[in-house]
Parts: structure tokens; sequence; C-alpha cells
């Protein structure tokens, strides 16, 4: 285990995680504040840490239900013509439908924040919130919704780096955690700079476009599927850690000059 935890493609898949971990849950943290500030003032920082401690619970269990899924490679479904052929498992079938909620979840969402980039917030500064439970309560609900995608990232980050399913869990386990103790200990000052810098937030949900692309294509090569006689391959994980980093890096460039830039 420590092994496989020390190798280059797990650092690597770790960190670029726990980023995108850190900018999906960006949103969530906003929405938490929101919820939060409605209870008088002495509730409010409790709430926020609690409902980010119930976040990290949850996406842990979902991570247990969801690599379990995974997990279940034997096709249950077989079709096979003259010029087609498709092997389904519950394997494949989760990552397809994942990577098909990905690209629509982060089209989505990049509309939303093009078009009116407070709709969600709206929605939760009209609901009414009187006491600690009912704030939990709602925090909860929005901490599964955005749950989804991140558990999702998380599969399609990790998925097919070791044999053993249970050294990715413990990978995407310990990434959600470190993202987790990032975000309450250093929520508003993330919060302020992703505010500032929103092409931050705007990239990390194009990422989710190339990582649902490659759920996708990651399904069909586990269904062994074949168009003609040609197998669909699976897209190396080094493509898109090299996507990321380089869109980082451009976007590291950016910010440096438009500090040394400012506008009059």
């Amino acid at each position: 285990m420590l092994e496989f935890l020390l190798t280059g493609d797990a650092i690597i898949a770790l960190l670029t995680l726990t980023f995108l971990e850190i900018i999906l849950g960006i949103d969530n943290i906003v929405f938490i504040s929101i919820a939060a500030n409605k209870l008088p003032e002495q509730h409010r920082s409790k709430a926020t840490t609690i409902g980010l401690l119930l976040a990290m619970g949850q996406r842990v269990i979902l991570l247990f239900f969801v690599s379990f899924l995974v997990g279940l490679s034997k096709p249950f479904y077989n079709l096979e013509t003259s010029w087609f052929e498709l092997h389904i498992s519950w394997q494949a079938l989760i990552l397809f439908l994942g990577g098909l909620f990905l690209i629509y979840k982060s089209t989505s969402e990049i509309r939303e924040k093009v078009t009116y980039p407070e709709h969600d917030a709206d929605e939760v500064k009209g609901k009414t919130i009187k006491t600690l439970s009912n704030a939990l309560v709602q925090i909860l609900i929005i901490d599964f919704i955005f749950s989804i995608d991140s558990i999702l990232t998380a599969v399609g980050m990790t998925n097919g780096l070791h044999p053993n399913t249970s050294y990715t869990l413990v990978l995407m386990v310990i990434a959600v955690m470190i993202s987790i103790i990032i975000m309450i200990a250093f929520a508003n000052p993330i919060r302020r700079f992703i505010d500032s810098n929103p092409s931050i937030q705007m990239l990390g949900l194009a990422f989710l476009i190339l990582i649902g692309f490659m759920l996708i294509t990651e399904a069909a090569h586990l269904s062994h599927t074949e168009f003609f006689g040609n197998k669909v391959g699976a897209i190396p994980k080094g493509y898109l850690y090299f996507a990321i980093a380089f869109s980082l890096f451009v976007e590291f460039l950016n910010y440096k000059i438009s500090k040394k830039n400012p506008k009059s």
C-alpha cells in the first residue's frame, strides 16, 4: 500500500485530485456560508465547520459505494454484430453514466456562471433557516449534491492506477480528507482568492469536461467495445495530468502578468 502511495503516478494523482476537490468545493463553501449566516452569530462558525465535516463523511461513504460498483467488472450484457461488439459491466456503466453527468454538469455550470452567476446562491438565500439543526439539514442536502461530481472526478482521476481497487480507494479518501481540512482551515482566504480570480474555477469546470470524456472512453475500453474490428483504447492518465498541469501553468503566467500590469 505505502509503496503504491509513494509512486510518481499516485503522488501526481493525489496533488491534482486535491486541487480539483478544493476548486469543486468553493461553491460548497459559499452555500454553506450563506446557510450558516442565517443563524445567530454564535452558531455560524460551528455550522460551517460541522457542515464541511459532514461533507467529508458523505464523500467518504459515497466513495466506498461507487468504488464497490466500479469493482463489478463482470459483463452482464453482451452484444455482438458483424461490425460492432460490446460487453457491458456495472463498472463500465457507472463510468459511462458518470462521464455523461460530469460533461452535463460542468457545461451547465459554465453556462450558468457566465449568464447568471448568483442563481444558486439566490435559491439558498430564499430558504428560511431558524435553528442549527435546520441549517445542518440544508447543508447536508447541499453537500450531497456537490459530492456527486466530486466523487466522479475522484474515480476518473484514479481509475486504473492500480489493479487493487482498495489502493485507489485509499488514495481518493486521502485526497478528500486533505481538501476538506484545507477548506476548514482556509475557507475564507480560498473563497476570496477564487472570487478575485474567477478563471480558476472556470478552469476547474473545464477540467471536468476532460475527465468526463476520459470516463466515457474508459467505459468503452472496459466494455471491450469494437467498431469494425477496431478496439477502443484507454486514454493514459499522463495525458490528463499534462493537460491540467499545462493549463494551470498558463493560468499562473496570466495571474503574474495581471499583477504586474494592474488596470488603471
